[in-house]
C-alpha cells in the first residue's frame, strides 16, 4: 500500500465509502528525535487511488490523539462523516469526547460523552447501526467496562450512551471486531499501565440487546497487545506484537496459525486496522 503523507502513530482510521481515512495522532517534530507534536491533520486514501494519500481538511476541534474513529450512516454529507471517541490530551488526561466529523469540511459537532473516560480502547459499529466501547483506561486505570449508543435510524447520531455488562477482565491496548453472528468480539490486551501487568491472550464476545453478556472465546496462540484485527467472512484475523498471524474460525471455534508472518524487521505495534 502507499505509505502515509505524514507519518504518525496514536492515530484513527476507519474506511469511509470503501475509502480509508486516517485522523489525528503523533507526528515527529523534524530535527528533534523522540519529540512529537499532537496533529489535527486527516488523510484519505481512495479505492483504486493511483497517486496515494490524499489531504482532507484539518479537524476544527483540533489535535486528537488516541481518538477511535468509527463511519457512520449519512446520506447529506459530501464525503461522509465519523465520529472520533475517546483518547487522551497530551498531557495524561483520558477523554471522554466524542466528536461527529464531517470530512469535507473538517467540521467537528460535538456529541453526548461517553460514560468513562477512555484511552487505548477499542470500539465497533453493529449492523443494525449502534456504537460499542469496551476497555481502555481512565484515569491511568485499566477498565473491564462497555457501553453502547444507540443511533436512531434515518436521524443524525442524538442518543446517549447506555452501560452494558463488564467484561470478564480489565483491558487496555485490546483489539474488537463484529463476529458474523452480530456479537462485540474483544481480544488480547494488558491487565495494568504498570510493568508487572499481563499481556493477554484471551478473548470474549458480547451479544448485545436483550440478556445482554459476555461469553469466553478460546484463547489466541500468542499474547498481544496494540497489534490489528479484521473479521471477514465468519473469520477474525490477527496481525501485530508477534511476528506470527493466526486466524479464528468461528464456525470450528478455533484459532490457526497463518503461514505468512510479518516482517521480522518492522515493529508492529500501535497499528490502527481497517477492512476495505
Amino acid at each position: 500500500m502507499p505509505a502515509l503523507m505524514t507519518a504518525r502513530h496514536e492515530h484513527a482510521c476507519c474506511t469511509v465509502r470503501g475509502a480509508l481515512v486516517v485522523l489525528g495522532g503523533c507526528i515527529n517534530v523534524d530535527g528533534y528525535e523522540g519529540v512529537f507534536l499532537m496533529t489535527s491533520t486527516v488523510e484519505m486514501l481512495s479505492v483504486g487511488a493511483v497517486g496515494g494519500f490524499t489531504s482532507l481538511p484539518s479537524l476544527s476541534c483540533g489535535p486528537s490523539v488516541g481518538a477511535f474513529a468509527i463511519a457512520v450512516e449519512e446520506r447529506t454529507s459530501v464525503a461522509g462523516q465519523v465520529l472520533l471517541i475517546g483518547g487522551h490530551d497530551g498531557w495524561g488526561e483520558m477523554l471522554s469526547t466524542v466528536q461527529l466529523v464531517d470530512l469535507a469540511p473538517g467540521t467537528c459537532t460535538p456529541q453526548p460523552a461517553t460514560l468513562y473516560s477512555r484511552n487505548r480502547f477499542t470500539a465497533v459499529r453493529l449492523p443494525d447501526g449502534r456504537v460499542v466501547c469496551g476497555g481502555g483506561d481512565s484515569d491511568w486505570s485499566t477498565i473491564n467496562s462497555a457501553e453502547v449508543w444507540g443511533l436512531p435510524e434515518g436521524e443524525a447520531p442524538s442518543a446517549v450512551w447506555t452501560e452494558l455488562p463488564a467484561m470478564n477482565v480489565g483491558r487496555i491496548s485490546c483489539c474488537g471486531c463484529v463476529m458474523s453472528d452480530g456479537r462485540f468480539a474483544v481480544l488480547g490486551g494488558h491487565t495494568n499501565q504498570d510493568e508487572d501487568g499481563s499481556v493477554l491472550s484471551s478473548c470474549e464476545a458480547l451479544k448485545v440487546g436483550e440478556d445482554a453478556h459476555w461469553t469466553l472465546l478460546p484463547a489466541m496462540h500468542h499474547e498481544r497487545m496494540d497489534f490489528a484485527c479484521a473479521a471477514v467472512a465468519g473469520c477474525i484475523i490477527v496481525a501485530g506484537c508477534t511476528p506470527e498471524s493466526e486466524v479464528y474460525d468461528e464456525v470450528r471455534g478455533r484459532w490457526f496459525q497463518l503461514p505468512c508472518n510479518c516482517p521480522d524487521d518492522v515493529c508492529m505495534w500501535d497499528m490502527g486496522s481497517v477492512l476495505m
